[in-house]
């Protein structure tokens, strides 16, 4: 069985977690053996989140080693700068520009970096961006389901998990609010 790992990074309050949630379930409902390894730590709304999950392996831990992640999905431009360091040469980076500025750079004591500093950083890690405006985003669509979406129709995901076994994991966990989710789930795949 193929191996493939993701690393998913945001702050608190983007649904990180819940990226992490629906892929090990398509995964699991694809057959494909799934390790997850969710961090929030002072994670409350605004700090850092991070998640690891590894599909194709039977008995093995969850932490990915440096530049061994296939795909890594960043929720928040400076925050893609803490997952460098586990992207794999030629791997797979979607990128969405959101900032959430840090309070000491509010107050004017730290530095944020542009959207072409973190897209240097990538191109010179070896990464592929896959890139997000925020504000291309459809009013109403859900942030983290786009997302998903785009990495489940434009990077390699798409070879482990069909996007039916997405759809699936988001009917079950919303049934309620399935039509919504879908909606965003399929605008970013499309996108």
């Amino acid at each position: 069985m193929q191996k493939f790992d993701i690393y998913v990074v945001g702050v608190g309050g983007q649904g990180v977690l819940t990226i992490g949630e629906l892929i090990s379930q398509a995964a699991v409902a694809s057959g494909i053996p799934v390790n997850v390894y969710p961090t929030k730590g002072m994670a409350q709304r605004g700090g850092f989140v991070k998640e690891q999950i590894r599909l194709g392996r039977e008995n093995l831990g969850p932490s990915i080693p440096p530049q061994g992640a296939e795909l890594v999905i960043s929720m928040e431009l400076s925050e893609s700068l803490k997952a460098l360091p586990f992207l794999q040469k030629g791997g797979e980076f979607v990128l969405y520009g959101l900032i959430w500025a840090p309070t000491e750079v509010m107050l004017g004591k730290e530095h944020y970096p542009s959207r072409q500093d973190v897209s240097r950083e990538i191109a010179a890690a070896g990464g592929r961006i896959i890139y997000s405006d925020p504000s291309q985003l459809p009013q109403g669509v859900r942030e983290n389901i786009f997302i998903l979406g785009m990495a489940a129709g434009h990077t390699r995901l798409q070879e482990f998990v069909p996007a039916q076994s997405f759809r699936q994991a988001i009917e079950e966990r919303w049934p309620a609010a399935a039509a919504a989710n879908l909606r965003a789930f399929d605008i970013g795949y499309d996108s």
